[in-house]
């Protein structure tokens, strides 16, 4: 069996958080960290080479297989940030009013963080973190 590529690191956050370019990604990236560090009460952690995470739980996949992956989490992209939130109920509602974004299956993608309403990112974000604790306990 395969080891899972992304797992929790020793990288520091910080450096990565200070590599990032441009500039703009780089404020976003510190100001996620700092949203998600404040709403999860966990110090963040580096997933791989490119994931913020915090918290952590057992994610069990179709085939049964179990890989731990972080409970809350953003990766600064090129393109977009990419941040790792759970649905809820209200999901949707917050969505609507949260500014330009797309989803997928398990991730928001938002391109310009000085776009998004932070009040209600901070919304989903809390949302996300007590749906994974009920969840997950």
């Amino acid at each position: 069996m395969s080891e899972p590529k992304t797992k929790p690191t020793d990288a520091s956050v910080d450096d990565f958080l200070a590599a990032l370019e441009p500039a703009r990604r780089r404020e976003e990236g510190r100001t996620l960290c700092a949203l998600m560090r404040e709403v999860s009460g966990e110090a963040p952690v580096m997933w791989g080479p490119s994931i913020v995470g915090f918290g952590r739980y057992a994610n069990v996949t179709g085939t049964g297989k179990s890989a731990d992956w972080p409970r809350m989490g953003f990766s600064p992209r090129k393109t977009a940030l990419t941040l790792y939130l759970a649905s809820t109920p209200r999901t949707e509602a917050m969505l609507a009013k949260l500014g330009p974004h797309t989803t997928s299956v398990a991730c928001l993608y938002i391109k310009r963080l000085d776009r998004a309403d932070m009040d209600v990112l901070r919304e989903l974000c809390a949302a996300s973190w007590d749906e994974m604790r009920r969840c997950y306990p």
